[in-house]
């Protein structure tokens, strides 16, 4: 008892993480390609992009994120597929559905990750290792797709132990379990850290998350900033968040960390460029339209700046973003220091079919959103890398 009042009970969260759900999704509905190496993404003759592998592909090493051509060189045999956006949403709803029978607390990480507080959902359906095999069940027998579960007193935990055994994993950590579960974790696998991240710790001689846990604290804030020191909690089993569920998105980003740092301006274009297609895809997948627009630059130093501009007028627009992204960015001293990441991102959303707000906006921006309305045809049957506006293609043939 803690001033008079008892100790909160421990929260059951579930991590479900779908296995390599794009390819796996392609081999259900072609079982011709089960057990074959599927690769799903751009053209590999076409400067593609890996979106997801198949478990048979990652065996040659291919991985999400990868250059296609890349992809082809290690797994000659794979078999490439376009990205079939509406195909997976429409899996990741009947997904959703199953998971929502369970608890209302279900916060949706992507198409197929989320975390679901089911603290008190265990009166109803028994222990949380129970739901979580319930529901990998009849995700295998509703949908024939495999799901990786992970049971933990927070969501950091339960992430990490969902991706423990991958694939068609199920792992609980007990809060009794936490110290003995951390201390032999590579450092690699918390949250946030990067390959600079983890030769910056290497380098202090810590290895394992253990070490971190009892590292001196000083001594990692002055080498990694408050960044460190949010590390040392995770380290430490340390995460308060809670599950939220979410029915509008409070924002939408991409960003990216490089290696070597970015110090080219047209590079940092590019950059942005795409970044801010993605995102202008993804409100209108979502179907959102948003006022604020974030530039994020992280430099080697780890100092993060954001810049943001709220816009007259609504958007989801991919041209008009990166336009007030440039606008953004020498407020930054990304034009006079190396970037380590950069990233873009729109904030102040609200529904797009929203009337009212139709009637304030569309003036004069019809023809602009009817001319994206082709690519994102294009983007939903082949993936992002299939059509590219001009300035992308130009510099990547100069790169």
């Amino acid at each position: 008892m803690v001033n008079g009042h008892l100790p909160r009970p421990a929260r059951k969260i579930i991590h479900i993480d779908m296995d390599a759900f794009y390819a796996s999704v392609e081999q259900h509905d072609n079982p011709g390609l089960k057990g074959l190496p599927v690769i799903v993404g751009g053209d590999p003759a076409r400067r593609g992009v890996v979106s997801a592998a198949s478990y048979e592909a990652r065996r040659f090493g291919v991985h999400s994120a990868m250059p296609s051509s890349q992809a082809k060189r290690l797994c000659p045999q794979g078999i490439f597929l376009p990205v079939r956006m509406h195909r997976y949403q429409e899996v990741s709803a009947q997904i959703f559905g199953i998971l929502r029978e369970y608890t209302p607390l279900v916060e949706p990480l992507s198409l197929d990750e989320s975390f679901l507080d089911v603290t008190g959902s265990e009166r109803l359906f028994g222990p949380a290792l129970q739901i979580a095999r319930e529901i990998k069940r009849r995700i295998r027998e509703n949908m024939d797709l495999t799901a990786s579960a992970g049971i933990a007193p927070n969501k950091f935990l339960a992430k990490i132990a969902s991706d423990y055994r991958k694939p068609d994993g199920l792992v609980e950590i007990k809060p009794e379990e936490v110290q003995d579960f951390l201390r032999d974790l590579p450092i690699a696998k918390l949250w946030g850290v990067g390959k600079s991240t983890e030769e910056v710790l290497r380098g202090m001689g810590i290895l394992k998350a253990g070490q971190l846990a009892a590292f001196p604290a000083e001594k990692v804030e002055k080498k990694l900033g408050k960044f460190g020191l949010e590390l040392i909690a995770l380290a430490r089993g340390e995460d308060d968040r809670e599950v939220h569920p979410q029915s509008v998105a409070k924002s939408i980003s991409q960003e990216e960390t490089f290696t070597p740092d970015l110090e080219d301006f047209g590079q940092m274009k590019k950059v942005l460029l795409d970044q801010a297609e993605q995102v202008g895809w993804e409100l209108r997948q979502e179907r959102l339209k948003g006022f604020t627009v974030t530039v994020k630059v992280r430099y080697p130093d780890f100092t993060l700046v954001t810049r943001s501009l709220t816009l007259p007028s609504p958007t989801d627009q991919g041209i008009e973003i990166y336009r007030t992204a440039l606008k953004l960015l020498p407020r930054t001293e990304a034009l006079q220091r190396r970037a380590r990441l950069l990233g873009v991102g729109i904030s102040n959303l609200f529904p797009r079919d929203d009337p009212e707000q139709y009637r304030l906006f569309e003036s004069g921006r019809k023809k602009a959103e009817r001319s994206v309305q082709a690519m994102d045809r294009i983007w939903e049957r082949f993936g992002p890398e299939a059509i590219k506006r001009a300035t992308l293609l130009e510099n990547k043939n100069k790169n």
